[in-house]
């Protein structure tokens, strides 16, 4: 099996509300969540190039900003960050997705799984996604997502895979996308490779 998950990836944004959570100064709702798929063998550390996702976002200054935060990471791990696209054996494929929802911040939420097994994220292994319903006022938060996917360009094979989530109040720092996505990176390499197939709240 050349691939370890599948090649789409719906995007849904794990969140939580204010009920439970424990708020930060720069407006982060709660820790990042993470989690994270491998094959539990030693990963190997050479040469790696970053790349979008989608290749026409490549040349634009919010992707460079994206791989400069996952650049940080692969190289305190070990990798050498090449910038020769299309020539490395490993490549480090990344996306961002960042959106805004209203919070029903007055009493404690209750959490409705979704998915599970191989729901709402659907990858290969998978893992539920969980949001929360309250009731009361609201206000709105900017959730933001971290996917990195790790993979060998000569046979497409994908041999780490890691998604990062968090959400800010509006108008805070960790509700920009920079901001965010370096935080995001952060959480997402910590103890790398990290439990395969467990979601963490990163510390």
């Amino acid at each position: 099996m050349k691939r370890l998950f599948s090649a789409a990836c719906a995007i849904a944004l794990a969140s939580s509300l204010a009920g439970c959570a424990t708020g930060s100064r720069s407006g982060a709702i709660q820790a990042p969540e993470v989690t994270r798929f491998h094959l539990g063998q030693p990963i190997a550390r050479g040469q790696i190039a970053i790349e979008p996702f989608d290749a026409a976002d490549a040349n634009s200054i919010e992707f460079r900003n994206y791989a400069t935060a996952v650049a940080r990471e692969l190289s305190r791990l070990g990798w050498t960050v090449v910038n020769t696209v299309g020539q490395s054996e490993q490549v480090a494929l990344i996306d961002v997705q960042q959106g805004s929802r209203e919070m029903l911040a007055s009493r404690p939420p209750v959490s409705i799984g979704i998915g599970g097994g191989t729901g709402g994220w659907r990858s290969g292994i998978g893992g539920g996604v969980s949001f929360g319903v309250g009731g009361g006022g609201a206000r709105e938060l900017i959730g933001t997502m971290l996917e990195v996917r790790i993979k060998r360009r000569s046979d497409g094979t994908v041999f780490w895979e890691g998604r990062s989530t968090m959400e800010a109040r509006v108008g805070t720092a960790d509700s920009d996308r920079i901001v965010a996505v370096n935080r995001l990176a952060q959480a997402l390499f910590q103890d790398f490779p990290g439990e395969s197939g467990r979601t963490i709240r990163a510390r």
